[in-house]
Parts: structure tokens; sequence; C-alpha cells
């Protein structure tokens, strides 16, 4: 490649997402193919490559496929698409002359300890999407990519739970993109090349298929700690799926809101309540028991992020694409507003330790620390750590003062920063009591209308 063309490649972090310490294999299985099996596996792939081609030759569009899900077809099956090696395909017949022989030298690199906090990366880097799988030891301060999985499509959106059908606890992480098709990957193997499931599945008239799930791109996700089984994804069909990953369907379809669904959050405490947030303006609760019945806010612009306040039950920020962050009571309404951003607020995390912590971040290239309380809330610092546009920001659920945030500065677009090496900071929260979360149903149900 050009050196030109290397410059011009466009590279940036799309989401990121931390995931606590101690629920990671130790030793993470390493899928290891010899060099006769990777054959057959090219071999096998160029042929599913040939059938699949002369199958889209012969058959005819559908009406009925308005957001071209025929492309997706074979992806939940695993072809080449799927896997992102259709330029296997190109390979010479002598397939054994492109492989060699290597050793693992890096057995230590690859333990992951219980001190240990993996950061899930959405990178894309030219045409490629993957997701890097960071470790993250503060004690060591060491920060380096354990192993990545390439994606079939670009990333938006990440989730981390340790559920899957018929299978003992593990470490995976759901995957929303710009397909209707949730990917849900094993994290706890090394050089996987298929997730353990999908959810959602594109309608195929050749061989009477139906179509399940999402109709457009999968903008968030949502698992329910308490339910397990349950797993929220919210669309730009304007749709909120419920999906019950015993059987990888749909249990639910909410319908409420008339934009796209950019954002959601279970509560901690009551988990049958739902917020979530759209670009027609509203964020609402839902009590999924009876998803008919909500209660809705008018947020100021397209709502681009909502989290709950883990230390007060009944109340939420929202970040919107105008820059404004709101702070509502679920019980009186809105009850303080600020100007945050120049631009949209892509990001935003509230410490469930440090009382009163609040991170924003922004595509005008600035990460924001607040004070909040119930009435009001006060700037402390604002930083430019020179990320480009700011994409995603995400607090360490071990660490109350450790976040991570992904731009699009091709030199430097990935970031983890304790915030307490900013003096400021550490001046104004470091002598603060740190809290525990308290994981118990509270008495006082939320009142629904």
């Amino acid at each position: 490649m050009e050196e030109n063309d290397t410059e011009n490649r466009v590279n940036f972090i799309t989401c990121v997402k931390w995931v606590k310490k101690g629920v990671a294999k130790s030793q993470p299985e390493k899928v290891q193919l010899s060099k006769a099996e990777l054959v057959q596996v090219i071999k096998a792939t160029k042929k599913k490559l040939r059938v699949t081609n002369e199958e889209n030759a012969q058959g005819e569009s559908s009406a009925q496929d308005e957001f071209n899900l025929e492309n997706y077809d074979e992806q939940d099956e695993g072809t080449a698409e799927a896997l992102g090696i259709s330029s296997l395909a190109d390979l010479q017949n002598n397939e054994e002359e492109n492989f060699s022989e290597s050793d693992d030298s890096d057995k230590e690199d690859e333990v992951i300890k219980p001190n240990d906090n993996l950061i899930l990366v959405g990178h894309v880097e030219g045409d490629a999407s993957s997701l890097e799988v960071y470790i993250y030891n503060e004690e060591e301060e060491s920060l380096y990519v354990h192993h990545d999985i390439l994606l079939p499509a670009f990333p938006l959106c990440f989730e981390w739970l340790d559920y899957e059908p018929n299978a003992p606890k593990g470490s995976y992480c759901a995957i929303g993109s710009m397909t209707p098709i949730i990917q849900v990957w094993d994290l706890d193997i090394i050089n996987c090349i298929e997730p353990a499931f999908n959810l959602g599945r594109a309608a195929s008239i050749k061989k009477n298929r139906p179509h399940v799930g999402h109709k457009d791109a999968v903008l968030t996700l949502a698992w329910n700690k308490t339910y397990e089984h349950v797993l929220a994804s919210g669309s730009v069909d304007k749709t909120i799926l419920l999906w019950d990953l015993e059987n990888k369907t749909p249990s639910t379809t909410i319908s409420a809101f008339k934009d796209k669904v950019q954002c959601m959050q279970w509560h901690k405490l009551e988990a049958q309540t739902l917020l979530a947030g759209s670009s027609d303006k509203k964020a609402k609760i839902f009590d999924c028991r009876n998803p008919e019945t909500h209660q809705t806010w008018k947020i100021n612009g397209e709502v681009e992020t909502l989290v709950w306040n883990p230390l007060q039950p009944f109340s939420f920020f929202a970040g919107s694409d105008t820059g404004n962050l709101q702070y509502f009571d679920c019980r009186k309404g809105q009850v303080w507003a600020v100007e945050a951003h120049e631009k949209e607020v892509t990001g935003l995390v509230v410490s469930p330790q440090c009382p009163g912590l609040l991170v924003t971040s922004s595509p005008d290239g600035t990460i924001k620390i607040w004070d909040y309380t119930e009435n009001e809330a006060t700037f402390v610092f604002e930083k430019d750590f020179s990320l480009g546009t700011v994409q995603c920001l995400d607090l360490s659920p071990d660490l109350p003062f450790v976040i991570a945030a992904g731009g699009d500065n091709k030199s430097n677009n990935f970031l983890v920063h304790d915030l307490r090496n900013i003096d400021v900071v550490k001046h104004k929260f470091g002598d603060r009591q740190l809290e525990e979360l308290v994981a118990e149903s509270t008495e006082e149900s939320m009142n629904t209308d």
C-alpha cells in the first residue's frame, strides 16, 4: 500500500466497555488449526462463496426485503462474509504454501490475573472492523491488547454478559452493528472465527425462512443482570426488542418511539424497569411487565445517552445532541440542566462509588468532569486528550476514577486515564467517602402512568 493511502485510511474507536475483574478465564482457550485444517476451511469457504454467488445471481429481489436483508442471508450460518474472510477466496490452489509454523512465546501475557480488568474496544481501521480485548492492570500500570476478534460489520455498541443458553457462566460480548443481526462472542476463546450465537435472522424466500429480530442497525444493548436470560436491544427501526436468550428469539417488542432508539439502561434495583432514549427527543421509562404503560420526558434535543443515578434510585441523567445535560427525578420531572458541550454528549458516566462524580465527553474534543448534587451540577475541569472527535466513554466498575475513551485521531485514538492524576479533580473528590452500591430491591416502586 502506498504511503498516502495509509495516511488517508480511517482509524477510530467506535465504542468501549469495561469488564469487571474476576469474570474472565485466567487461561482462555486457544483455537489452533493445523495447516491441513486451515486449508480445509479455505476450501470450504471458497465452495460456500461460489454457491452463495450462484444463488444470488439466480434469485430475484424481493419487495419485502426493504432493508436489503438478503445480504445477511447466510450471516448466521458462518459463511466467509460473516467471518470477514472473504478475501481467502483469492488464495491460489496451493494453499499450504500460504502458511508457516510459528511458536507461541507470549504465554505469560495470555494469562488473565484476578486483578486484571478487560476493556472491550471497537476499532475500525480502513475496511476492517474488530473487537480488541485489552488488559488493564492498575497495580502493574500495564495496558495491552490481549487478543482481538475480526468483525463482519461496523460495531456500534457493546454489552458484556455472562450468559449463554445451556452453558455454564462465561464471559461474552454482545455486539450491535450496522446490520440487524446481534452477534455474541465468547471472550474466553482466542482466535475464534465465529460468534457463540446470533440474535436475529434475515428472511429468505428461497429457504421459506421468516425474518426474526430487527430490520435495521442496532444502536444500543442492555443486559438484565437479574433476569439473566433477557437482553434488550434498540434499533434504527424505532423498536426495542427484549430477547429471550434461552431460545434466542424476541419475547417482547416495544414500539413506543417515533425515531431511532439510541440508548438504554436497566434499573439497578428494579429489574423490570428499563430507561430508554430516542432521536424523537423523548426519554421513557418502561415497566417491562406491561410496556404499554410508561413515563415520558421531553429532552432538549435528540437523546444521545442516558444513565440512571446509581446512588439515587428515582433519578436519571440525559445527554442530547445539542450538548445539553439534564437531570430528572422520576417523581418530579426535570431538576436541573446545563449546557455541557458545544456538540452532542457522546459519553456520560456517573460513579457508583464516589458521590457527585460525573464525566461527559463530546465530539468537541473535550472530556469534562462535573460535581453534581440533587439540585445542581458544578463544572470542575475539562481536558482535551488529543483523541480528536471523542466517540465513546466508559468508567471502570472496579476503579472509581479510571476512565476509558475513544476518538478518531489516527495516531492517538484510545485512552485509559486515572482522573486522580488531575490535581483539581483529586482535590475535589479525593477525600470523599466511597460508597458501595447495594444490590437489592427498593421498597418503593416507581409510579407509571
